[in-house]
């Protein structure tokens, strides 16, 4: 029996409604993950997305009960149908092709509308931070100092060591800079995140966009989440665009009760260095490390915007002369 005709009657088994009906599995391509994606095509409802994971990441064990959680809470996730722990499968609803990537050459009056029904969805996300039991939902260690320095790290060896041939040794005064940044992030407040909170994770059904891949929740900043989508290396957004977005997710928060605080955007600004470095240094580990070679053409896109937010970082200005220095960061104009 191959792989596809045990997971077509192992699905057959958990859904007696198929009967006979035809089945087949379409794999489905999911970024970096380490786990496979299927699409489960099939004349009769319910329309499934079969997932394997491996065990070796303990996120991938916490996604069905994260995503409980959140459908509870009213965050718009995928409903989750069968999970085998041991097995490491899970059959969850499949809510389409269609992410918000897909509208990436749209005009900004069909884009706009949702991107603001996005940042609703995530801010409903940052909101339910109270009463969580986290060793219940298994989430991952909070953004703390370690974290933020660990993705820094993460940079300046798998994008400016490995990819550019930058030696270490001379980034150690900047890593000083750093980290004392890095302490500064870790002591502020923390609300629930995302943590990958790009146009890919973002599946739009009927109008409406809807959270996946969320096994990395846990508590952090939510500029983070905010920067993640505004600077998506994936999405090309003005820099008018993100200054909309931004002013309505702080009007949305106000409105809600919250107060984004008088630090807010130069909070925005440390928190997009940060996730601009984690996702530089993800696309050189896994460009170099992995041999996907397709994520090394997303660093001259991201480039250019950590350069542009270090700006706004006087502490960083050392890093950000480095970067100018980089033959890739002038290879795509800033917006």
């Amino acid at each position: 029996m191959t792989p596809y005709s045990e997971v077509i009657e192992l699905t057959r088994t958990r859904f007696p409604q198929f009967g006979d009906a035809p089945l087949a599995l379409e794999p489905l391509e999911k970024g970096g993950s380490d786990r496979k994606f299927y699409r489960v095509k099939s004349p009769i409802p319910p329309a499934l997305i079969y997932v394997q994971y491996g065990q070796q990441r303990e996120e991938n064990r916490h996604y069905v009960e994260i995503g409980a959680f959140l459908e509870r809470n009213g965050v718009r996730v995928p409903k989750m149908y069968h999970h085998e722990l041991d097995a490491g499968r899970i059959w969850m609803e499949d809510l389409g092709e269609l992410d918000l990537w897909s509208f990436r050459q749209e005009p900004w009056s069909i884009r706009k509308p949702l991107y603001e029904a996005t940042l609703r969805e995530v801010l409903t996300l940052h909101r339910v931070s109270s009463g969580i039991e986290t060793e219940v939902l298994g989430l991952q260690p909070a953004f703390d100092e370690k974290l933020y320095v660990w993705e820094q790290d993460y940079f300046l060896q798998n994008c400016l060591g490995r990819h550019f041939g930058i030696e270490q040794e001379r980034l150690a005064a900047i890593r000083e800079t750093m980290g004392r940044l890095a302490s500064q992030l870790a002591d502020l407040p923390r609300v629930l995140v995302h943590r990958d909170f790009q146009s890919q994770n973002i599946v739009i059904r009927d109008g409406a966009p809807c959270l996946i891949d969320f096994q990395g929740m846990r508590f952090g900043l939510p500029q983070y989440d905010l920067a993640s989508i505004l600077l998506d290396p994936y999405v090309e957004l003005s820099g008018s665009e993100r200054g909309e977005l931004l002013d309505f997710y702080c009007a949305e928060l106000t409105a809600r009760g919250g107060q984004p605080g008088a630090d807010f955007v130069q909070v925005y600004a440390l928190c997009a260095a940060q996730r601009l470095m984690q996702a530089l240094g993800a696309y050189g580990f896994l460009g170099h490390e992995k041999g996907r070679a397709e994520f090394l053409a997303h660093i001259p896109i991201a480039l250019p915007r950590l350069q542009q937010v270090l700006g706004e970082i006087p502490e960083l200005g050392a890093l950000r002369e480095i970067l100018e220095s980089l033959p890739e960061t002038h290879s795509v104009a800033l917006h």
